[in-house]
């Protein structure tokens, strides 16, 4: 799957295929759609179990998750956040993942500015957060 950008009214935008249409290429677009061609072409996932920028009500609020990798039962089974490669990946991204997960109860989470990755698996009977070695194995 190859990245398709265009300019449009003076702007270059990159075409999303989970959401299809065209987006701003800001840096963290850049890192997301690189992790979604990522997840589809390396590790095989199909994009029809991705979701994009999605709206979730965390603590009665509105939020909008990066990207959500949906299981064969059509459950959560990775939220991820993405941020610009200037963004180090603190302790601050990763609780905004987590608060997330709050709603979507995924068994994996993950962080990434494009340069960085860090997954964590998430044990909720005992609230153990585990920093995995690699990308998760998703069935």
């Amino acid at each position: 799957m190859m990245l398709k950008q265009r300019q449009f009214e003076g702007r270059t935008e990159i075409f999303d295929p989970i959401r299809r249409k065209w987006v701003l290429l800001t840096e963290e677009e850049k890192v997301r759609q690189f992790f979604i061609h990522f997840i589809i072409d390396e590790k095989k996932i199909p994009a029809s179990h991705i979701s994009v920028e999605k709206q979730i009500s965390v603590n009665q609020l509105t939020k909008r998750y990066d990207i959500v990798v949906h299981d064969r039962q059509g459950k959560a089974a990775l939220v991820v956040e993405c941020k610009a490669p200037s963004v180090a990946l603190t302790q601050e991204v990763l609780a905004q993942v987590g608060r997330y997960n709050q709603t979507l109860q995924a068994p994996v989470i993950g962080v990434t500015n494009g340069k960085e990755h860090l997954f964590f698996s998430i044990d909720f009977s005992t609230s153990q957060i585990t920093l995995l070695p690699d990308f998760p194995k998703i069935n």
